[in-house]
């Protein structure tokens, strides 16, 4: 399928292969540079089988191709409003592509990590789980929301020039603190995304606490 521009975003949806039964959707949010397409590849390894839906930031920074604003850059009202644009475009899409939110999972890199866990916090319930990639704390909400029916799987870097040290751990505890299933795993590198993490992120969800939440 084509990338479309309807919905409130540039996305591509990618339905699950024929004669599947109840599929698990994994929504795809990029970094810096990226687009639609960037972790589609990701996402067929991550789970093989489910239907994938590709977004496309809206914010150049430097010329790169749209992306999702970094969060150092903005300010709480900005951060806000760009999540709220994320929930309608969920909403809506669930709709349109006929998928069970209850089977939605959300998939983040960098920036679209970031703007993911910050679905998380505002609006938990508009998805089931989430593997985000180097994502930074990006507000602190004014109250603890019940995250007790969401799985997290953060993949942070021991030397990501980036993310404040302590963040992840951080991220991961406010999660827990409304009783989210947390996993935290590290990659010994930088930025880039390796081999190990994302086996370790496939593997965790492949666990069973994971494909029965799935199977309900």
């Amino acid at each position: 399928m084509p990338p479309t521009t309807d919905l409130g975003y540039i996305h591509i949806f990618v339905p699950a292969p024929p004669g599947s039964s109840h599929p698990v959707t994994l929504l795809l949010l990029h970094g810096t540079g990226g687009d639609e397409n960037a972790l589609l590849s990701l996402g067929k390894e991550l789970w093989p089988g489910a239907a994938l839906l590709g977004l496309r930031g809206k914010v150049l920074e430097n010329g790169t191709p749209p992306s999702f604003r970094r969060f150092t850059e903005v300010g709480i009202g900005d951060v806000k409003s760009r999540t709220e644009d994320l929930a309608q475009f969920i909403a809506a899409s669930s709709e349109r592509y006929e998928f069970s939110r209850r089977r939605l999972v959300v998939v983040g890199y960098s920036n679209g990590a970031n703007l993911a866990a910050s679905l998380i916090l505002s609006h938990p319930h508009y998805l089931a789980a989430a593997v985000l990639f180097r994502a930074m704390l990006p507000l602190v909400p004014d109250l603890i929301r019940d995250f007790s029916h969401l799985s997290v799987f953060i993949g942070a870097a021991r030397l990501d020039p980036l993310i404040p040290s302590g963040q992840p751990e951080e991220l991961a505890a406010l999660f827990q603190s409304g009783g989210a299933d947390v996993t935290i795993s590290w990659h010994q590198g930088g930025r880039e995304l390796g081999e190990d993490e994302i086996q370790a992120a496939k593997n965790w969800l492949a666990r069973e606490r994971i494909r029965k939440k799935f199977a309900a």
